[in-house]
């Protein structure tokens, strides 16, 4: 046990070391955080959103929307700008508050009357002159711009491209609370802008450019930005300070990065980028506009009464698609809509970047709850302690996107515990495929296949280095061997191929009936049932194991003869079986360098001395009298005498087997029996005369149970009592 303690030690500990390493592996992978492991956290969130999206708010934003069928009725994009300044009045007539472009007006309009004025061939002086003197289309623009309350959209370009535009940006009030945040914030190093007419017309200027993740998907939107190295909102954040009048962005930032931007008493949690993770709501249709319908007055009353309106597009000639984790292909300017939504509802996630630091430490609780608890639990309880950490993972971070709007990463903790319990099970199952292996190589020479297979799948049922049950004990030996082995002094060899052909089919007897080879002494064998495995009828199976021994002797005798060439055929073997039952010691025996799995006690003392007493009583087997109250019931048993076993005070009474159940039912055993046991009360009694009457009657009846020598030997003994009496009387 000792040695099996230690195996289980070093495997348990190395599976714990292993799971150490492993972790701080994960661990520090998860600080630098590779794309793998960032693509990974980012499909869970896709999965959350799915399942739960954000419920729309269409009362609080509209979308004006250039589609399709507006480009079919007023023609491709870019519109005349005195188009766009109807739009502007139109939505104010119907009650719009705030309206944001995320469409730009970088150029002056090319169908402009000053520009026909100047392009346009075959035009006559007077045409001519009449069409400078019209109002300009821009002009006309910027005047509707001027008396309603819009926000222009700006571009942002991660490679400057085209000429810069001259005039200097009009800058929004930035305020800030912490380090300077154009440390962290998401830099475009060129800013594509709005004509200078335009923008002086604008109450507020933010910037609608949108940065997919690694894999294309829209996931966050910056809500301020560096752009030519300036600080400028986002087209949603700007219309939001309209709307409030306030006349700064509040930026807070600390070592970490940007914490939140607000306008007013609205604060939007960022990331440490200041972007906004965008709790998405389905494509929702009822918020949509067409502009041709709103342009020709098909809308109904009041249908932007007191929104925000965003004029966009979702023509997709356009390219204005973007790839959500809810929809493969929603309008960007839906993305804006959503999230005056939530900051207006306070529906925005939030990722801080504490959670870093909570998913750090729920992988190493997790983890190291298992590194602890896993090499004392057995498979099941392992699985379900590791299904137990699954669950609450997922639970607490549902709970946090669902009811807090708190993105925890379930993933990193879930794969770090799973790998962790990977690694203690896959060293569990070594340890246990080890122990298996062992416990088959040391029992497959002594045990049944199926003894040693259900021992290897139960090992804990193998109590090594010793352990008090009650066994039967069997010993068997050879008569006559010394004479035999004269037979074979010039061939060594051919007295070893009679030995292992004596031993292959008793061994099998054995093995067969769920018995445990003990060792092989010369040309005896030892053998025990009830251990390692547990047998309720051991005692009756050790009796079966003695019986189909003589059989097989017999058959083997049988082979000899036939074999055999010559006038001299060789003499038969006989065997002599000892078989005891009692409370015995069993284990692994011997030094750590070496050790048999064997047993001791004074049952085994008894068992020895009954074979060697088969002899002296002619007959083949001698069992004790725990044994035969066992079995009497099954099997033929015949008391022969009682004896005093050395070392003890009391006497033991000893049987012979005459055969299985049906000769226990016959009528001559059954009459022999009676007149046995009446021998030897008159034998004990001292009544000599009485019995050696009952001698001959049991003697005849005796002869086809081979008890001759039996009934021979206790004439011998009262006869010598009666000389004994006599001569001393």
């Amino acid at each position: 046990m000792i040695a099996l303690l230690r195996r289980k030690t070093r495997y348990f500990g190395a599976g714990r070391i292993l799971g150490l390493l492993l972790l701080v592996s994960l661990l520090a992978l998860r600080v630098w955080d590779p794309g793998l492991t960032e693509t990974i956290r980012l499909k869970s969130f896709d999965i959350y959103q799915l399942m739960y999206p954000r419920v729309a708010r269409q009362e609080l934003a509209a979308v004006v929307d250039i589609d399709e069928r507006s480009l079919q009725a007023l023609g491709q994009w870019p519109w005349p700008r005195t188009v766009m300044a109807e739009m502007v009045s139109k939505i104010v007539e119907h009650g719009g508050t705030v309206i944001g472009f995320d469409v730009l007006f970088p150029e002056p309009d090319r169908s402009s009357p000053e520009v026909a004025a100047e392009t346009f061939q075959g035009l006559d002086p007077t045409t001519r002159e009449t069409l400078r003197q019209l109002p300009g289309n821009d002009a006309v623009f910027a005047e509707a711009i001027r008396r309603s309350k819009v926000v222009l959209g700006q571009s942002g370009y991660r490679v400057a491209g085209g000429a810069p535009i001259a005039h200097p940006p009009i800058q929004t009030g930035i305020a800030t609370i912490g380090p300077d945040p154009r440390l962290y914030l998401v830099d475009f190093p060129h800013l594509l802008r709005n004509l200078p007419l335009l923008d002086g017309a604008a109450d507020g200027h933010g910037i609608f450019s949108i940065i997919p993740e690694r894999d294309g998907v829209v996931r966050r939107v910056p809500v301020v930005a560096v752009a030519d190295g300036t600080i400028v909102p986002s087209l949603s954040l700007e219309m939001l300070r309209v709307l409030t009048g306030s006349s700064a962005v509040l930026i807070k930032s600390d070592a970490s990065g940007v914490r939140s931007v607000g306008v007013d008493a609205i604060e939007i949690p960022t990331d440490g980028k200041g972007r906004v993770w965008v709790h998405f709501s389905p494509p929702n249709l009822g918020r949509y506009v067409s502009a041709i319908d709103l342009l020709q007055g098909r809308i109904p009353a009041g249908s932007l009464a007191g929104k925000m309106v965003l004029i966009g597009t979702s023509a997709a000639g356009l390219l204005d698609l973007k790839v959500t984790p809810i929809h493969p292909a929603l309008p960007g300017v839906e993305l804006h809509a959503q999230l005056l939504e939530s900051a207006l509802t306070g529906a925005t996630l939030s990722r801080p970047s504490y959670t870093a630091v909570i998913e750090l430490a729920l992988a190493t609780i997790l983890s190291l709850i298992l590194i602890v608890f896993a090499p004392r639990m057995n498979a099941g309880t392992l699985f379900l302690l590791g299904g137990t950490t699954a669950v609450v993972t997922l639970s607490l971070s549902w709970y946090c996107f669902t009811f807090v709007d708190l993105l925890i990463d379930c993933t990193f903790p879930l794969i770090a515990s799973f790998l962790v319990y990977a690694i203690l099970v896959c060293t569990n199952y070594m340890s246990v495929s080890a122990d298996r292996f062992r416990i088959r190589s040391a029992f497959n020479q002594y045990l049944s296949p199926d003894l040693v297979e259900q021992l290897a799948q139960s090992p804990e049922k193998l109590a090594l280095g010793g352990e008090q049950r009650e066994l039967t004990v069997l010993f068997s030996d050879v008569r006559g061997f010394t004479t035999i082995s004269e037979l074979y002094k010039d061939d060594p060899q051919g007295l070893t191929t009679l030995i292992n052909r004596l031993f292959t089919p008793l061994t099998k007897d054995i093995i067969e009936r769920r018995g445990t080879i003990d060792k092989y002494m010369g040309d005896a064998v030892m053998a025990f049932w009830n251990a390692p495995l547990d047998d309720p009828c051991h005692e009756m199976n050790a009796c079966e194991a003695a019986f189909a021994m003589l059989e097989s002797l017999d058959e083997l005798n049988e082979q000899r003869q036939s074999e055999t060439v010559g006038i001299h055929p060789p003499p038969p073997l006989r065997i002599g079986i000892g078989l005891n039952t009692g409370q015995c010691v069993v284990g692994n025996f011997g030094s750590e360098l070496h050790f048999n799995y064997s047993v001791i006690g004074d049952p085994v003392n008894l068992a020895s001395r009954l074979e060697g007493l088969t002899k002296h009583y002619g007959v083949s087997i001698i069992i004790g009298e725990k044994t035969a109250q066992a079995v009497q019931s099954q099997f033929a048993v015949l008391e022969i005498d009682h004896l005093q076993v050395r070392g003890k005070w009391e006497l033991e009474r000893i049987f012979t087997l005459l055969g299985r159940a049906e000769v226990a039912g016959s009528s001559a055993y059954l009459t022999l029996n009676e007149r046995n046991s009446a021998m030897l009360a008159a034998y004990r009694a001292a009544e000599w005369s009485q019995a050696l009457e009952m001698i001959l009657l049991c003697k005849e009846l005796g002869k086809s149970f081979g008890l001759d020598d039996y009934y021979d030997l206790y004439v011998q003994r009262i006869r010598h009592l009666i000389d004994t009496q006599a001569s001393s009387s």
